[in-house]
């Protein structure tokens, strides 16, 4: 028996490998010299050969190629796969699909085999993955018949489950066939040796009648002039199969096991032929399909038509144009073989386009084979995420998905009664965001008691509107004065910490259509409205009502404005050139209502419109109260947050690391303690581009595990 590095200097001899650029040959060579690889190969020398080769047929470029021959021979993927740019992703993308073939092992049989294939789709960064994995199952496959009877069954049942179905939705029909066939085989002994049986016993009377009809049509087209390609279509014995249990017929009741295709040169002469056929034979209305002028989901274009023929019998008739057969061989690989017009870039643009939308497709139903129903854009594909249950179900989620997504989409209850959660073993957030593969667990509580804080989407807790629609569904069912009690709470809390708790509330209710304050608590209980957009609108109502007051003020009313664009952060009414700074006593934020007071010494001071010291200001010297607006942010703004909380470890951390997310900064932080009652003060300096920055920030602070306060101060 050979060794295998002379298996191996073998393989490099083949063609698919001898197409790859020389230095890469070369460097194969000295790999194989260098370093022998060892004898636990993931496949025999004869499959990977057989991989190797089917890809060729398909036109696979020579990354493919070489990217099929490291994984199959791991110790030449260090030397090599370092040569060739962007490699790694088609390694990775093998390796990661061994993920999914574990996970369809772990499952009951048939068990969400539809989430797998999407699962599949969504780990692989490169899809032309896809390629080689077909081709290798295939290879695996047609060895198959060496194998024990149970790793037979379980090879044969990933074929049918998860690499036919892509085969199909790729529409990489010479492929499709032959992985269904092996797969029916192996799963079906009995009946597939008796379809076979009864196919053989009939072969030598249908290849006459197959030749019969031929030769017909290849007179009639060639008396009105066009030039056609016709053969017998082979029929597959699971396709056989699948149609006597959709029609509920027998064998013989089966009318297109007597089939041809025509292939011409262009679409004028594919409907030039079906005239032809036509007139030569009665044609069966029920069975055209115009597959040209309403292509299939995966791009696959064909005429069919059935006729009775000669001697009465019924044959189906396919009609195409040489290209339209070569993608519906070669499916998304076609792009390699053809080249429409100049480059071929819009028909392989289509079929990318078409790949993107495979993740949403539904599972092949007993309609046709290749539908997909539902379709969206292509752009939704990059909207999916797919996590896993611990028994390894696939459950599918929006993009940004977090573990309390998971928990509503896998039960209402579920998410109802969830407390914490686990991601791939490590404990997280409830906020935590997804990543397709994670495998998730769901750590519930005995009673159902959802908060109310899950439904502000500053937050973070819910990306999805469904989710979201459930937690309000539960606190819709609770009654009134509960509701009444919980949006007052809600919307105190979040007025002191944006130091607003004294505002008047009638005209924020008129803007969220309210009838009443009360209405709007109720709003806020239910999600329907923000305690955020609450506080956003008071600053709104405030900043209308000061700025008439300050324009009327006797002094400084000139009637243009003037300032430094992009140097100061204000516009100051009638002045211009004057050195303007924040006071320290209020530290007004962008967005509040404000108003100028012009200093002695360093120039203007803008302080909040409420700011006791500023009225204090203007009531001894109203003449030195100027106009002022908010101008361009420039670096931020300074503002002082108090944080209350219970004194645990990476308390600071947690703090500073959410303040770091939010892209805030950090400028000053002091703390003080209480050792009696266990309880930390902070106060920190922090820089926030504007109002809705702080309002964010400070929500996100007081969901901190431990904290009981977080708000403005000043």
């Amino acid at each position: 028996m050979p060794s295998p590095v002379q298996d191996i200097t073998t393989l490099l001899q083949r063609p698919a490998i001898q197409g790859l650029p020389a230095p890469l040959r070369r460097a194969l060579a000295g790999a194989v010299d260098a370093a022998p690889p060892p004898g636990d190969m993931p496949d025999t020398i004869g499959v990977l050969a057989d991989t190797l080769d089917t890809l060729v047929t398909l036109g696979a470029d020579g990354d493919v190629v070489l990217a099929a021959l490291l994984h199959g021979v791991p110790a030449l993927a260090e030397p090599v796969g370092s040569q060739v740019p962007g490699l790694a992703d088609l390694l990775e993308g093998q390796v990661a699909a061994a993920q999914v073939w574990a996970l369809h092992a772990e499952q009951a049989r048939g068990v969400n085999t539809e989430g797998l294939r999407r699962l599949l789709l969504a780990i692989v960064r490169d899809l032309r993955v896809v390629t080689i994995l077909l081709a290798r199952q295939l290879a695996r496959m047609r060895a198959a018949g060496a194998l024990p009877e149970s790793e037979r069954q379980a090879l044969a049942r990933l074929t049918r489950d998860i690499h036919a179905p892509l085969a199909n939705r790729l529409g990489i029909w010479q492929l499709k066939w032959e992985l269904e066939d092996l797969a029916f085989r192996y799963l079906q002994p009995q009946v597939y040796k008796q379809i076979a049986t009864q196919l053989d016993e009939k072969r030598i009377g249908r290849e006459r009648y197959i030749g019969e009809v031929i030769d017909a049509l290849r007179a009639a087209l060639a008396e009105h002039g066009i030039r056609a390609d016709i053969s017998g279509r082979p029929k597959h014995i699971y396709s056989i199969w699948r149609k006597m249990q959709r029609k509920q017929v027998g064998f013989d009741e089966l009318y297109d096991l007597r089939a041809v295709r025509i292939a011409v040169d262009d679409v004028a002469a594919c409907y030039a032929a079906l005239g032809i056929v036509h007139a030569l034979w009665v044609p069966i209305p029920s069975e055209f399909d115009d597959y040209i002028a309403r292509p299939k989901a995966n791009d696959y274009r064909s005429l069919h038509t059935a006729v009775v023929g000669p001697e009465g019998r019924t044959v189906e008739v396919q009609i195409r144009t040489h290209e339209m057969h070569a993608q519906a061989e070669l499916g998304v690989a076609a792009h390699w073989k053809y080249k429409e017009g100049k480059g071929g870039g819009d028909a392989f643009d289509r079929k990318i386009a078409w790949m993107r939308r495979l993740l949403d497709g539904a599972a092949e139903g007993s309609g046709g084979e290749g539908s997909l129903a539902g379709e969206l854009d292509a752009e939704l594909v990059e909207d999916r995420i797919y996590a896993l249950t611990p028994k390894g179900e696939v459950v599918d989620l929006p993009r940004s998905g977090t573990v309390l997504d998971f928990a509503y989409h896998v039960h209402t209850m579920v998410g109802h009664r969830t407390r914490g959660a686990k991601v791939n073993g490590r404990i997280v957030s409830l906020s935590h965001v997804l990543r397709s593969g994670d495998r998730v667990e769901i750590l519930t509580s005995k009673e159902p008691e959802p908060r109310r804080d899950w439904l502000l989407q500053a937050n973070g807790f819910l990306a999805s509107g469904r989710s979201r629609d459930k937690v309000r569904a539960w606190f819709h069912k609770l009654d009134r004065a509960r509701n009444l009690q919980a949006g007052r709470d809600l919307l105190e809390k979040e007025l002191k910490r944006l130091g607003l708790h004294h505002a008047d509330l009638t005209g924020a209710a008129k803007k969220f259509h309210a009838d009443s304050v009360e209405e709007l608590y109720i709003q806020v209980a239910l999600g329907d409205v923000g305690p955020h957009q609450v506080g956003r609108a008071l600053h709104e109502e405030q900043r209308a009502a000061a700025e008439p007051d300050t324009v009327s003020l006797p002094v400084l009313r000139p009637p243009r404005r003037v300032a430094k664009p992009g140097k100061s952060k204000f516009t100051v009414q009638g002045v211009g050139n004057l050195l303007v700074q924040l006071a320290k006593c209020c530290q007004p934020v962008p967005g509040e209502p404000i108003a100028g007071y012009l200093t002695r010494v360093r120039g203007v001071t803008v302080h909040r419109a409420d700011c006791v010291a500023f009225a204090r200001l203007a009531a001894t010297s109203p003449q030195r109260v100027l106009p002022v607006e908010w101008g361009q942010a420039g670096g931020g703004y300074e503002v002082d947050v108090q944080v209350t909380a219970l004194d645990r470890k990476w308390l600071l951390k947690d703090i500073t690391t959410l303040i770091a997310q939010e892209e805030a900064n950090v400028l000053d932080i002091n703390s003080q303690s209480n050792r009696t009652s266990g309880r930390v003060h902070l106060r920190l300096r922090l820089k926030v581009a504007d109002f809705g920055q702080l309002s964010t920030l400070l929500g996100k602070l007081d969901a901190l595990p431990g904290v009981e306060d977080a708000r403005r101060s000043g």
